[in-house]
Formats: structure tokens, C-alpha cells, sequence
């Protein structure tokens, strides 16, 4: 039995094919096997909620309404979310829920009653997973073309797609590193590897270097 009690998604490019700052609910695709994906999680009680930065409002080029009716497409096309958690702030607003901080991962956690660690964060960038690390949370990533190598290289978990992604939650893989040793490489200044060693963040940014695609 999978001891996760929560999976929270990114959004564009994890559950949804990537359209940047996408306005029109009619560009919405699933990424293939998505809505079986995420009903054999609900099949298993394990509650699930997106997690997405939404950047295209503070930049003028989408509203929080189209945001909204886009996100109401996702949940035709792939089923009913249990939270939803969207950040509409840019790149420079210090907004605390942005990914990669912890923020959004806090808040949807929160209000599924669940533990951070008992939740698992699938993402396709840097963010993504560096987000969950913060928060306490474990990570999956899901690779694509926009995703780096380093951040490949450095994820605790990688999975080729979606639904393996899914199938990796419900085999119930060894989350922690072997023998309780803290992970390493591009996200070892996270929160809960600081936590794992001891060394707790002195800041709210206390992290690693920022990578990847942000939106």
C-alpha cells in the first residue's frame, strides 16, 4: 500500500502539453495516458491537486479568469482535483508560493489535511522539484525537451512519463536516500535535505541556484 497520501502536479507540460501563457481552453491537451493516470490514483484514495505558476497574468498576457476557464478544461478532459494552487506573480515579485519556493506546495498540502512529507510533487523542471524539496515534500520529474540535463541528473526521481510517474507512487518506491544520508547535487541546499543534515536554511531563500524553464 502506497504510504502517499497526496500528488500534486504541475501543470503546462506535466498534465498538459506546454502552450505558454495559454489563454484559450481550447488548446488544452492532455499528455498521453494522463486521466488514467490520475484515476488510478483517486482509485486508491490518494488525494490530487495541481500546483502551477501562472506568470502570463503579471505579465499582461492572460487574465486570472482565463486562467481559471483553462484550468476547468483540464478538469473535463482529465477529472476533479481535490486543490488547486496558482501563483500569478512574476519572476521578480518575491511571491512566497512561486516555484520554486515552497509556497503553493504548503498551502495545497494544508488544505488536503496532509503532512508535506506524505505528499509527492510531479513536475518536468528544476522548480518543480527544488518547490517540493522546500517544502518538505518529495519529487518526481518527468523530463522533456525543455527540461536540463543537470536537472535530470540531480531529481531523486525520474520518470520517463506520466504514467509511470504514477506507477512509481503507487509501487511505493524507498523515498528517502539510502541509510538516511541527505541528497546531493543541484538541490542539496533544499529545506528538507538541510533538515536531514542538520542544517536548517537560515532565510527564506536559502536554496540552490535557480535552473530551468520558469513561468
Amino acid at each position: 500500500m502506497s504510504p502517499v497520501r497526496a500528488v500534486l502536479f504541475d501543470r503546462d507540460g506535466t498534465l498538459v502539453h506546454d502552450v505558454p501563457y495559454n489563454a484559450a481552453p481550447e488548446r488544452v491537451r492532455p499528455v498521453e495516458g494522463a486521466r488514467e493516470a490520475l484515476d488510478a490514483l483517486r482509485a486508491r484514495g490518494i488525494r490530487t491537486g495541481v500546483v502551477t505558476n501562472q506568470s502570463g497574468v503579471a505579465r499582461g498576457l492572460l487574465t486570472e479568469a482565463d486562467v481559471r476557464r483553462v484550468n476547468k478544461r483540464v478538469e473535463e478532459l482529465l477529472g476533479p482535483f481535490d486543490v488547486w494552487a496558482v501563483c500569478p506573480h512574476g519572476p521578480e515579485d518575491g511571491c512566497p508560493c512561486r516555484k520554486p519556493r515552497p509556497g503553493m506546495i504548503l498551502d495545497a498540502a494544508g488544505r488536503l489535511g496532509a503532512d508535506p512529507a506524505d505528499c509527492v510533487v510531479v513536475g518536468d523542471i528544476g522548480s518543480d522539484v527544488e518547490a517540493a524539496c522546500r517544502a518538505g515534500a518529495h519529487a518526481v520529474l518527468v523530463p522533456t525537451p525543455v527540461t536540463r540535463p543537470e536537472e535530470t541528473a540531480a531529481a531523486p526521481h525520474v520518470a520517463r512519463d506520466l504514467p509511470a510517474a504514477v506507477r512509481l507512487v503507487l509501487d511505493g518506491p524507498p523515498w528517502e536516500a539510502p541509510d538516511g544520508a541527505p541528497a546531493l547535487g543541484l538541490y542539496a541546499g533544499a529545506e528538507h535535505v538541510r533538515r536531514a543534515s542538520g542544517r536548517l536554511p537560515t532565510g527564506p531563500d536559502a536554496a540552490p541556484p535557480r535552473t530551468g524553464r520558469y513561468l
